[in-house]
């Protein structure tokens, strides 16, 4: 790592998946798209040697509604290697609409001490005043960081450090999307300073061997006045799991707990909410299609996993062999996880 009182320089892989961070228009005028490979972007900062020594390796270069779990195996097991061949840590960029799932899927992936930092951008080379560039450079000084150490996956964008299983993005355009509604940030960067305040203590990680099948699981979330007519059709439409978006605490209509019941007799059904922030609840409420009446239904809860991640977990779950209510008993998302000081 480096040592950032006497100047020493890191080795950082740097992986480029595509995004908004490589897009550019093919013609003046046209829609971007992915076109830069990491070379480009690597070298398009200027100052960029200074910090440390990039290696980058285009993965590939895509929109991130393409990725998908089998693309972060590959990309865990592409980091390893660099890791196991000398990197101090490692730096991804990629397109900011799935981030916050990734980053989450490499979080309960990766078993490695070294920092693995998401970074992307929201505006193009292309536009005015382009972010991508600032972010990459943010994100290589995280990466090189000692205090990023055995933090799992961090996401940084905005000069702001959050942890990859609270961040989630929240504006379609504003260079400021990224946050983490439930505990905040957990460090940022100042000049050419990498400040964490707070430390996210390390769950065992998943592991998935890089040829599995990833199996379909189905996200539903409740809303009013839906009868949940769509929950008896997932078993024959071939998902091996659900996650439900429950409202508030953990909540639903009360015609939606019998379906349910059924489902989680036959798959692991896990039960999130769809509030953004929080944890679901397990004792505050008994009226039927409460949290207290869907977990006495089979339901297991995602602790403050928003529904998004608890996909991704229990995706990776089922594909490793892991019990499912194992895998949601440590989630790592519990009141008190974080520790430190606030950083302002």
């Amino acid at each position: 790592m480096i040592d950032e009182t006497a100047g020493a320089r890191s080795h950082i892989a740097y992986f480029a998946l595509g995004g908004t961070i490589a897009s550019v228009p093919p013609a003046p005028g046209e829609p971007a798209q992915p076109g830069l490979s990491a070379a480009d972007i690597a070298g398009s900062i200027e100052g960029l040697d200074e910090v440390a020594d990039v290696m980058g390796e285009d993965l590939m270069k895509v929109s991130s509604a393409r990725l998908d779990l089998t693309h972060m195996l590959r990309l865990r097991d592409a980091a390893a290697a660099a890791v196991d061949a000398g990197a101090d840590g490692v730096v991804v960029s990629q397109g900011t609409d799935s981030l916050e799932e990734t980053s989450y899927a490499l979080d309960v992936l990766w078993d490695r001490a070294e920092p693995l930092v998401f970074t992307g951008a929201m505006r193009n080379p292309s536009l005015l005043s382009p972010d991508g560039a600032a972010n990459l450079m943010a994100a290589v000084r995280t990466a090189a960081s000692s205090q990023a150490r055995d933090q799992g996956a961090l996401v940084v964008l905005n000069d702001e450090v959050h942890a990859a299983r609270y961040v989630r993005k929240t504006h379609t355009s504003n260079v400021a999307t990224f946050g983490s509604p439930t505990v905040g940030r957990i460090g940022r960067l100042v000049e050419d300073r990498v400040e964490l305040g707070l430390r996210v203590p390390r769950i065992p990680p998943m592991h998935v061997p890089s040829t599995v099948t990833i199996p379909p699981i189905a996200l539903v979330t409740m809303t009013i006045g839906d009868d949940g007519r769509i929950l008896r059709t997932l078993p024959d439409l071939g998902y091996e799991g659900v996650v439900l978006a429950g409202m508030g605490g953990g909540h639903v209509a009360v015609e939606w707990v019998e379906p349910l019941r059924d489902l989680a007799a036959r798959m692991p059904v896990v039960l999130a909410s769809r509030a953004g922030a929080g944890e679901v609840l397990s004792k505050t409420y008994g009226y039927p299609g409460s949290e207290v009446a869907l977990l006495e239904a089979g339901l297991l809860g995602a602790g403050a996993l928003d529904p998004l991640k608890a996909r991704v977990r229990l995706a990776l779950a089922l594909a490793g062999g892991v019990p499912v209510a194992e895998a949601f008993a440590a989630t790592g998302t519990t009141t008190g996880s974080v520790t430190g000081s606030r950083v302002r």
